[in-house]
């Protein structure tokens, strides 16, 4: 996170007593990253934070990844993984899309029960909100949510998810932590001037959230030489018990209204769209934004090759009439692997000359590790669309190749 909070009673000093009216000292836990040595948050319990009374496994939903393999690009339609409109559970209801060392992408479409209490302790979690509303309460307070929000939730961070409707969730599980683009912000952390997006715009919990109970479970998602796996810890006392924290390291929200596009006069490449970074992957948002205004700017991208990255596109908003033909739509995913070039369809060139706007909203997820399919993305995938910039497949013979309808992509 890019700057200090305090919520509730905290202590004048740090690790320092710190007692209520009846003299009970409340149990300081230091939450922080890398050790010692990066952001950190102090966080006052009623309980003992560490005190379980079972640890039992937790069965996780099929984690299995196949290479992407021949190399191809790929369409998966997420909205196709819940033909009956979800009702699944925000946590245990995601379905792998794609995954790799660094990151994992995962799909839900909620009902309205709340999820079971959970916790990530492999690496922070970017849940971007495709539609929906709703609330996550966490140990460090509650969070409201709406469609458009990123949920930024750190490592190890307790929370569960009431959606106070059905929810479609676009879960960006990292193996690191996930935060603004270090060339957005200052050496002592606040983002500049040049940044599309500021501290205004990130909204993290505003009073403590205490709950009382014994023996509450909580899931928590891990790691062993195995892979991901998980165990369900159970607790003496509930672990939302947070009179007051101070520091760095909170969740918070972001929506993408709030993200002001940088345009040019001509193409912009994708970095000018970045949001968040984490290790060896980045995401970005494309908007609804005025697009090059050079007399004879080619709006669409030109052809580009990832030569160090895999490159995840999800289509979430806009009028997408125009990619009739490569089947790209709303809830699509494409995924463009590093060692092919792509771009945007042949006809699509010519069709962008003169646009002066793109009605369009979409999250990329750049990954610098190939990224390999999960069952979920294996589920939905298209088996046309690597054929759909040629105009035909193996099984077809000699067509014309730029017969086809305008598509227009920023991927």
């Amino acid at each position: 996170m890019t700057y200090y909070r305090q919520v509730g009673e905290v202590p004048p000093k740090r690790h320092t007593q710190h007692r209520d009216a009846d003299g009970f000292l409340h149990r300081e836990e230091l939450m922080g990253e890398e050790g010692f040595s990066s952001d950190s948050s102090l966080l006052y319990h009623r309980g003992v934070p560490s005190a379980i009374v079972d640890s039992q496994v937790w069965e996780l939903p099929d984690q299995s990844l196949r290479p992407n393999h021949p190399l191809k690009p790929r369409h998966l339609k997420l909205h196709d993984l819940f033909p009956d409109g979800g009702g699944g559970c925000p946590v245990e209801g995601r379905r792998l899309v794609l995954g790799n060392a660094d990151v994992r992408i995962a799909y839900v479409v909620t009902g309205t029960d709340p999820s079971p209490y959970y916790r990530n302790a492999i690496g922070d979690e970017c849940v971007y909100v495709e539609s929906g509303s709703g609330t996550v309460e966490t140990v460090f307070g509650v969070l409201a949510y709406r469609t458009g929000d990123y949920v930024i939730v750190p490592r190890a961070t307790d929370h569960r998810w009431l959606p106070a409707e059905p929810s479609r969730l676009y879960a960006i599980e990292a193996n690191s932590h996930v935060a603004p683009p270090k060339r957005y912000l200052s050496r002592y952390g606040q983002l500049l001037e040049h940044a599309p997006y500021c501290e205004r715009d990130l909204h993290g919990p505003t009073e403590p959230y205490l709950l009382e109970g014994e023996d509450v479970e909580v899931l928590v998602k891990h790691r062993t030489s195995a892979g991901v796996v998980g165990s369900r810890l159970t607790y003496a006392t509930h672990p939302f018990d947070v009179v007051g924290w101070d520091g760095c390291l909170y969740p918070y929200t972001f929506n993408v209204e709030d993200y002001m596009p940088i345009t040019g006069k001509v193409h912009q490449p994708p970095p000018v769209h970045q949001v968040f970074e984490g290790q060896n992957f980045v995401v970005c948002n494309f908007l609804p934004r005025k697009v090059d205004y050079h007399p004879l700017a080619i709006p669409v991208p030109y052809y580009h090759s990832n030569v160090d990255s895999d490159e995840v596109m999800f289509y979430v908003g806009g009028d997408y009439e125009a990619r009739k033909g490569s089947g790209i739509n709303l809830g699509s995913i494409s995924l463009h692997p590093g060692g092919h070039a792509h771009g945007p369809q042949p006809s699509a060139i010519e069709a962008s000359l003169g646009v002066e706007y793109f009605e369009e909203s979409a999250v990329m997820v750049d990954t610098f590790r190939p990224l390999e399919l999960g069952e979920g993305g294996l589920a939905v995938e298209d088996p046309a669309y690597a054929w759909s910039w040629a105009g035909r497949g193996p099984d077809s013979g000699p067509g014309e190749a730029d017969g086809g309808p305008a598509v227009f992509s920023n991927s």
